[in-house]
């Protein structure tokens, strides 16, 4: 397989275990009689050993999968605590369906063209409403429909506020069901394009998603931004921004803070496996040994524990670069912007986070930063509206991550993943042919979305159904839309109106005395 993550179109070494039954329908514990010969192919493990493997394993992509849902409890918390407390409930809804919506659209259409089991090199068009799929492959389908619906929620924070919630369900659906799906099968399966069109032991490289994930999220809010203008009020009459900050830098954070650790699900776990299947002697030729003479082979271990190192430092180092550039810019401590910064870390290590040095990873975080920084001052210069920066956060940093991968990448660490790709980044040597080819496969990702979302926006803008009139908008989405305030009771603003109200009194229970002496009793 090339350039293909092993286990999600289900290799040989990681194809899951059937049903263990007999001809009666009871369950069977013993290997050697667990896959009888009408049952038996090539791929059913045989040995309490694989056995073993094949269970650690779909433990290992299952609990990831986990994590990556987990993301969306984050991403939730940090679009409620970025937007102003009107459009609370709005935001929060739009969320949750994306999981719902999500799931419909990955299991009717979206797994079927991006692993369906008839394919070509544009499209999968098999496994329709998981028709076929093997059970031993359900956990697959889960981890795989936990990074859709990421792409998913993405664009989300891009269009924030102002947005039709029947033009949010439209596009989710739209996105998990093609958009995203047609990116997938190109880029990680064995006979999308972006697999077979560079000649052998060529391939586009990326590992969990920098470029099939966040840039597709990332520049299909970009769009959307465009499309359906900036919020009423945040550029004035001259083009010079009015703030609009968030309501709850506390949400912000946690939201943040659970992002990151979904990210151990969606870095690490995207080795889809934790156990190497054993080599044959026969096979030991087919691998490389280095000057020591130490052979290199397929390694998960040190796979899935090299990309939760690099995912830490890469969003570390971001964030810090992201607090003094900001210091210096603007004479602040921004929370806002280092939480971006951390955030912009993460997306850009994403596509290399297995296959690089951890010094590799602070370089990557840090331009990732600056990258970040330059993407988020472009758009309010060209006044594009993008309330949670998802575009820079994800799209410019997620095409930096793609980009990094022809710079950085060791083929050794290449091989230990499970990757037959020969190409490692040209400081390693092998000259600048992989930068060329993230480079093309990068442009392939940005015509499609931008082209395929684009048509999707303004057929709901001619419609009259894409953006919620002014009125809705300057009184909020919650109250409109939602039946009423997320925080029906301001406990502060409940405190100073009684306040107010006990004050009233006591001044109308002086009758004519003087006002000063009545505030100074109230001081006093």
């Amino acid at each position: 397989m090339r350039g293909v993550r092993l286990g999600t179109v289900m290799a040989s070494s990681f194809r899951q275990m059937s049903n263990c039954t007999d001809v009666n329908g009871t369950y069977l514990y013993n290997v050697s009689t667990c896959f009888p010969q009408n049952l038996a192919t090539e791929n059913a493990p045989t040995t309490d050993v694989e056995l073993l493997q094949t269970a650690l394993n779909s433990v290992f992509i299952s609990i990831s999968g986990y994590l990556v849902f987990l993301m969306q409890t984050g991403f939730a918390m940090l679009t409620a605590g970025s937007v102003r407390t009107k459009n609370t409930k709005n935001v929060l809804i739009k969320n949750f369906l994306d999981a719902c919506v999500g799931a419909m659209a990955w299991y009717f259409f979206g797994y079927a063209f991006a692993f369906g089991d008839k394919s070509n090199e544009f499209i999968g068009y098999g496994n329709f409403a998981m028709s076929g799929l093997s059970t031993s492959d359900f956990h697959s389908w889960f981890f795989q429909w936990a990074f859709a619906a990421t792409a998913a929620t993405i664009v989300s924070g891009s269009v924030a506020e102002r947005t039709s919630f029947y033009a949010y369900l439209g596009y989710a659906f739209f996105l998990t069901a093609f958009v995203y799906p047609v990116v997938v099968h190109w880029a990680w399966s064995t006979v999308g394009w972006f697999s077979t069109s560079f000649g052998e032991g060529s391939t586009y490289l990326d590992f969990a998603g920098s470029g099939v994930v966040h840039m597709v999220g990332g520049f299909a809010g970009l769009v959307g931004a465009i499309i359906v203008g900036p919020r009423l009020g945040r550029f004035d009459a001259e083009g010079k921004v009015v703030p609009m900050p968030g309501h709850s830098a506390t949400l912000c954070t946690l939201g943040t803070f659970i992002l990151w650790f979904g990210w151990y699900g969606f870095n690490p776990g995207s080795t889809l496996g934790a156990v190497s299947s054993a080599i044959s002697e026969s096979d030991l030729s087919d691998f490389p040994t280095l000057a020591s003479g130490e052979l290199i082979g397929p390694n998960l271990t040190n796979t899935f524990q090299r990309a939760i190192v690099t995912t830490t430092l890469a969003g570390a180092a971001a964030g810090v670069t992201t607090l003094i550039a900001v210091k210096f810019r603007d004479h602040i401590f921004d929370l806002i912007s280092c939480l971006n910064g951390t955030l912009a870390g993460l997306v850009a290590v994403t596509a290399s986070c297995a296959w690089i040095e951890p010094w590799a990873a602070i370089v990557i975080g840090i331009i990732g930063a600056i990258v970040y920084m330059v993407a988020a001052w472009l758009l309010l210069k060209l006044k594009i509206d993008d309330p949670l920066e998802a575009f820079p956060i994800h799209g410019a940093c997620g095409l930096w991550g793609v980009l990094a991968v022809g710079v950085f990448v060791r083929e050794e660490y290449l091989i230990e993943a499970g990757y037959s790709a020969k190409n490692a980044g040209f400081l390693y040597g092998s000259g600048g042919k992989q930068l060329g080819i993230q480079i093309a496969c990068a442009l392939g990702i940005m015509v499609w979305v931008t082209t395929l979302i684009g048509l999707f926006f303004m057929i709901f803008k001619l419609a009259g159904l894409l953006r919620i009139s002014a009125e809705e908008e300057l009184l909020g989405n919650d109250v409109s839309k939602h039946g009423g305030s997320a925080y029906p009771e301001d406990a502060l603003a409940n405190a100073e109106i009684e306040a107010q109200k006990e004050l009233d009194a006591f001044r109308a229970d002086n009758f004519g005395q003087d006002e000063s002496i009545a505030m100074k009793d109230v001081e006093v």
